[in-house]
């Protein structure tokens, strides 16, 4: 049985030094696909952006700088909060988005109550994964 696990959060978009903007966004987790987590961005009335992030750079971004290409994550404090950086990066541009941390951690600990970290691959269903892969090419 599949289990889902959800939860908002306000991220800040860093624009400079002196200017950022909320940007509210939704997590997602599904023990169907263990290892990611889905991060929906509501960027205007109606639009939304999602980049799915594996669930370990998240954790791992909690506590030291992790990543490369395309998504970077690390810890760092900000108006005396702590937060977890995530830079993400397209050919038409990068962001710079704050999380705050221990909102971030909460969610990251009830995916760990959902699928142990470690255990991932015995929510994986091959042959459905393999099935879904080949009907989308």
């Amino acid at each position: 049985m599949d289990t889902t696990v959800s939860g908002e959060m306000h991220l800040r978009l860093i624009l400079s030094s002196d200017f950022s903007l909320p940007v509210r966004t939704g997590l997602r987790y599904d023990t169907a696909d263990p290892y990611a987590v889905h991060a929906t961005f509501h960027t205007g009335a109606e639009e939304t952006v999602t980049w799915v992030f594996a669930r370990d750079l998240l954790a791992e971004g909690l506590h030291r700088p992790t990543g490369t290409g395309d998504v970077r994550v690390w810890p760092s404090r900000s108006h005396g909060h702590d937060v977890v950086c995530i830079t993400l990066s397209t050919p038409e541009g990068e962001a710079l988005l704050e999380a705050p941390a221990r909102a971030l951690e909460s969610f990251l600990k009830r995916t760990d109550t959902a699928v142990p970290p470690g255990t991932e691959h015995d929510y994986l269903c091959l042959d459905e994964q393999l099935s879904r892969l080949l009907t989308e090419s």
